[in-house]
């Protein structure tokens, strides 16, 4: 997986499958269902005319998930799981309380809403927290890479579990926590994806798929993925509808600069430069930032492996470079990776930025984690860098200068 389109960190999981599908029925233990008694947001009472999702998502910029609604449950579909996928996935959330539809394999099942949630990537944290269910999160992969201040929070007040990641997921103590739903991401790799086992053991898993999304807003808008499964629809659609107008607000006056410094973007690694490539979220990033981005005639939405001979080639008269490597703390360490950095121009005049403003004492980047959720100012924090006179009082959040 690429450095520029590569999931989240931690592990993810998947549910059932459209089409072609993997035959788990068999062997899935189903888990109890919630009782309609206890909870409240369950209907007591079912009428077949009755539509119980007033408020229903509307799609604007996500590509790889769609929502269609009937009156009592919703079909959600997840087209994109990961890259070169031959699978989707397809969930049928149904109201509680009122009847499961027929047709659909019991695995696709979900009773909505969601009462308790296992999050397998950090990247949840910030959309769960929005849709005010983060109440409902009490299982995560690991403590340490935690950087969101609400799960901080939680875990210091022994309200959550570790359950860990890809490599050591624990299956057995995420059934002791009876999660109604975990959320989770695929790969495609079967080293790496643990959503088969948590299936076999009959949970209920949703594969979000938010970093297969080529643009900064489709990212964000996965937070209405989420929402499906809690019915927070309408707090999504607005705290959505929020990022949106501050991200567009600032693209449009950075855009309409006439000078647009040229920019490049990756890290050499073990001697191979991942360059996202011109039809990704960081290509978007910089084009609505108002920079030119030296790869941009790339037509893909994910990374180009180059080495540094031909990115010297193209960059090395480049104005900035943006640093994605979270070893790389001040130029003295580029140069000590390799001397041969000192020649670039952007080295030279200190126009080196890395996205490492917010990392804590174990290593979880912030900008991994609630990122995703906030490109307004992560646009924001780029602006700032290549057009600082439109942004005189913005301070920055992800990104920060490397010091000499």
């Amino acid at each position: 997986m690429n450095r520029w389109q590569s999931p989240p960190k931690v592990s993810r999981l998947g549910s059932i499958f459209l089409g072609c599908v993997i035959a788990l029925s068999a062997c899935i233990i189903a888990p109890p269902q919630p009782s309609t008694n206890s909870n409240p947001e369950c209907v007591q009472e079912y009428r077949a005319d009755v539509d119980y999702f007033p408020n229903k998502v509307r799609l604007t910029d996500a590509q790889g998930f769609t929502v269609t609604y009937h009156q009592h449950y919703k079909v959600v579909s997840v087209n994109r799981p990961w890259k070169d996928a031959k699978t989707q996935f397809q969930y049928v959330l149904v109201q509680c309380g009122t009847p499961i539809p027929s047709g659909f394999k019991p695995e696709q099942i979900v009773q909505i809403p969601v009462r308790s949630v296992v999050a397998l990537s950090t990247t949840h944290f910030v959309p769960l927290e929005r849709l005010n269910v983060l109440d409902r999160l009490v299982g995560i992969s690991n403590f340490k890479d935690v950087t969101t201040p609400a799960v901080t929070a939680k875990i210091e007040a022994n309200q959550l579990v570790e359950v860990g990641d890809s490599g050591n997921l624990s299956v057995e103590r995420v059934l002791e926590l009876s999660p109604e739903l975990v959320t989770t991401f695929g790969t495609g790799n079967p080293q790496q994806d643990t959503h088969p086992k948590l299936l076999e053991a009959g949970l209920k898993v949703a594969i979000v798929a938010e970093y297969m999304e080529s643009t900064p807003l489709g990212r964000a808008e996965w937070i209405k993925f989420l929402a499906t499964f809690f019915n927070r629809e309408a707090e999504a659609e607005q705290r959505f509808a929020e990022v949106r107008q501050r991200y567009q607000a600032i693209a449009a006056k950075a855009t309409q600069r006439q000078l647009k410094p040229t920019v490049f973007s990756g890290f050499d690694y073990q001697g191979t430069w991942y360059i996202p490539g011109g039809e990704s979220y960081v290509a978007r990033f910089f084009q609505d930032s108002g920079a030119t981005y030296l790869w941009a005639d790339e037509r893909t939405p994910g990374s180009v492996q180059l080495n540094f001979e031909q990115v010297y080639d193209r960059a090395v008269t480049a104005q900035y470079w943006i640093v994605n490597a979270n070893s790389v703390k001040t130029r003295a360490d580029l140069l000590a990776a390799d001397p041969r950095y000192q020649n670039f121009i952007a080295v030279q005049s200190g126009k080196v930025f890395s996205p490492t403003a917010k990392v804590n004492p174990d290593g979880g980047n912030d900008y991994w984690q609630s990122g995703t959720a906030n490109p307004d100012l992560i646009l924001a924090d780029l602006v700032k860098i290549f057009h600082p006179e439109l942004m005189p009082e913005h301070q920055f959040v992800y990104y920060r200068q490397l010091p000499q």
